[in-house]
């Protein structure tokens, strides 16, 4: 089961106590005080890890603690201190303060850390208190509280290309065809209910990540549908392939096509000037040449590329993979020079 959100309490531990005690060997005159200090507690870390793709062990365990600092005893031996604590999330795991919604720390590799909660600090022995006037002093320190706190967790996937489109628009076929995810395909709306992801082999090491998102549609920015639960998911991709069916009757190209970008644009405006392919589908299936010619009239209007497919058949995929392999290689150059320019 794929879950992209979890809500997780982390208590780090308590401190230990530091105590009050005194020598008391024989033949040690005016020992003095012992007392030991106590162990620091442990903390609570989140830690990426790329094994994972959900949250969905977070959500069937919600409270995670560290140990706490073992007490101080007598003869100035300090407590042990506490064992701390690992929390795994996948990479692209978002952690938020679930009371202030304030982002906390972003995990975008593999084996980054984050501490979510410190251990408390191990109190002081009375032995700390000694004076050349008051060398016997009876009181120490208690341990101070490890800090506790409710952490939103949210999961967004790092993919290099998302499949974006109505209902049935193909996304699923394409995946399958391109790469070696098996989603679920049969043709009624939402046979998609969480995103799939593959990774599009060009050879020569060459490779990118595709995400398919499940299908948008018009309100799905403000809850409608599966969408809201979704998009986030696209906010990391770099290149948008915009899948538009051109074999339905029921629906108008214009409509199918502005529909989804207006969604893309009210969840977040940085989407709409995201590099887009649009992308016509099922063309071996369609009845209407004028509507592939209608969509492409749009997507040059609108100064985006244009490609037609039919993942059936096969026709175009190659040339669309290569374009998109391209494009994204086209914007990792460009990134690696304004980084070069940042930082001469």
């Amino acid at each position: 089961m794929f879950i992209d959100r979890a809500k997780i309490k982390v208590k780090a531990g308590d401190g230990g106590n530091g105590v009050t005690a005194f020598r008391r060997e024989k033949f040690v005159p005016r020992g003095g005080p012992s007392g030991g200090d106590g162990g620091v507690g442990g903390d609570v870390w989140i830690e990426s890890d790329e094994g994972l793709n959900t949250l969905l062990h977070l959500r069937y365990n919600p409270e995670h603690k560290a140990e706490r600092g073992r007490h101080g005893e007598g003869s100035n031996r300090s407590g042990k201190d506490g064992e701390s604590g690992t929390v795994k999330v996948p990479v692209g795991t978002q952690v938020f303060d679930a009371e202030t919604n304030e982002l906390l720390f972003d995990f975008t590799e593999p084996n980054q850390r984050f501490l979510a909660a410190k251990g408390g600090k191990g109190g002081w022995g009375n032995s700390h208190f000694a004076t050349p006037t008051k060398r016997a002093p009876k009181y120490h320190y208690n341990g101070r509280p490890g800090q506790e706190r409710e952490l939103q967790l949210e999961l967004k996937l790092i993919a290099d290309v998302a499949l974006v489109g109505l209902p049935n628009a193909g996304k699923s076929t394409l995946i399958s065809v391109i790469s070696a995810a098996k989603p679920k395909i049969a043709d009624y709306p939402f046979t998609t209910l969480e995103p799939n992801l593959g990774v599009v082999d060009m050879g020569d090491f060459n490779t990118f990540v595709v995400a398919d998102i499940p299908g948008l549609i018009e309100g799905a920015s403000e809850g409608a549908g599966l969408g809201d639960r979704f998009l986030r998911h696209i906010e990391r991709t770099k290149v948008i392939l915009h899948l538009v069916d051109v074999s339905s009757r029921n629906e108008d190209i214009g409509d199918a096509y502005r529909s989804i970008n207006r969604e893309l644009k009210k969840y977040d405006p940085k989407l709409a000037s995201r590099p887009q392919i649009v992308v016509a589908t099922k063309v071996d299936a369609m009845d209407e040449p004028e509507r592939l010619e209608e969509l492409k009239a749009i997507a040059e209007k609108d100064e985006r590329e244009f490609f037609a497919i039919s993942s059936a058949t096969g026709s175009g995929v190659d040339k669309l993979v290569a374009r998109t392999s391209v494009l994204l290689n086209e914007m990792d150059d460009r990134s690696i020079a304004l980084e070069a320019v940042a930082l001469s």
